[in-house]
């Protein structure tokens, strides 16, 4: 933890101070002796203010280099080349992603002290969305029809690529639990490898909740998801994570972090939740959501690739339990790794219980009817 001066986006929509320290020249520095890409002037020009990692853009020698960095318990060198492996597939296909750039080690990832870093360049086209917060819906319907075809692109380039599942559950996100026939046996199994989320749960009824609250919208999923192909998928398909041309199309596709081998159902489903609905204004009422964004982006997507009825009626169905594994990894992050139990329990509430529950609101019960409507 520290006590940098540094500011971030809150889990509140607020402003707070960083968990990690802003990167600093020191850093650049030490990152020079490695990277032939940061030349003898590597101006810092930008702090993130995303609050799960560090990252910056400094001046290269061939243009801006975005650097970010992870605390060791979060990402090893090993784990992040897990994303970059993927990323690599994905640019030889021609999808337009970030460029991610190569040490004269030739490692895409580097580990010094407590920290693991990656550099990429810096993508083409504009960040509309930049300075906003995090879950802060899409506004525009041709944004998000653009966007879903872009989605669907990704999806038909990543099916030749086969890797593992990722070797961290921390903020990973996974769909393991949600196809599970029984979640709860499933995630006791996995505590002892989980110590921060072990402890967590130790101090709460967590089967009680999970048991009234959220497995009611996972009856019949697991084995409806078995004919569902395994895909590996960005898994975190928000606005924020694109880049736009002038002509309303997407540049490129930046922050592979989330991602991991679930399915191209679990993929949209996301990019639904999380840009369709304002999760941190739901006292917006009906206002909350988006529902013409939601079928944009459904719309978009299957312009690229078709899907049958019966997937977008799971689609629907998958929408109150896409958050499941995700919400579990931000409880593990905050209480085992930031030691935040205010924060974990964010992730826990208004996350992990307030999701499903605001699916049983009326707002929430018109998004899905809305999707099974447009199957």
């Amino acid at each position: 933890m520290t006590s940098s001066p540094h500011r971030v986006q809150g889990l509140n929509n607020d402003e707070v101070a960083a968990d990690w320290p802003a990167i600093d020249a020191q850093e650049i520095t030490w990152l020079r002796g490695h990277f032939p890409q940061l030349g003898a002037d590597s101006t810092l020009r930008w702090h993130s203010p995303r609050p799960l990692s560090a990252a910056a853009i400094v001046d290269g020698t061939r243009g801006p280099v975005f650097i970010k960095r992870h605390h060791h318990s979060v990402r090893s060198a090993g784990s992040l080349e897990e994303e970059h492996r993927f990323i690599a597939h994905l640019a030889t296909a021609g999808m337009p992603v970030v460029q991610v750039l190569a040490s004269n080690e030739g490692r895409t990832a580097l580990e010094h002290g407590q920290w693991t870093y990656e550099l990429h360049a810096v993508g083409a086209g504009r960040d509309l969305y930049r300075e906003l917060p995090s879950w802060s819906p899409l506004t525009d319907v041709a944004q998000a029809r653009e966007a879903g075809r872009m989605l669907a692109t990704l999806h038909r380039a990543a099916a030749g690529y086969h890797a593992p599942q990722r070797s961290t559950h921390l903020l990973v996100a996974r769909d393991d639990l949600i196809r599970a026939d029984d979640p709860i046996a499933a995630l006791k199994a996995d505590l002892g490898n989980r110590p921060g989320l072990a402890r967590y749960l130790a101090r709460i009824p967590w089967e009680e909740q999970l048991h009234r609250d959220v497995l009611p919208w996972h009856h019949g999923l697991a084995a409806r998801l078995q004919d569902e192909p395994r895909l590996w998928a960005h898994n975190d398909w928000h606005v924020s994570n694109l880049l736009w041309n002038d002509d309303g199309t997407i540049a490129t596709v930046l922050d592979f972090g989330l991602a991991s081998p679930t399915s191209a159902l679990f993929d949209l489903a996301t990019a639904i939740e999380r840009n369709a609905v304002a999760w941190l204004q739901l006292e917006r009422g009906t206002d909350a959501v988006r529902i013409d964004i939601a079928l944009a982006l459904l719309d978009g997507y299957r312009q690229e690739l078709p899907l049958s009825p019966t997937r977008v009626h799971l689609l629907a169905d998958l929408l109150p339990m896409v958050h499941f594994d995700f919400a579990l990894s931000e409880v593990e992050y905050f209480e085992g790794v930031t030691g935040s139990t205010a924060n974990a329990d964010v992730a826990w509430q208004p996350f992990m219980l307030g999701h499903p529950a605001w699916f049983a609101s009326a707002p929430g019960q018109a998004l899905l009817a809305a999707l099974h409507a447009a199957a």
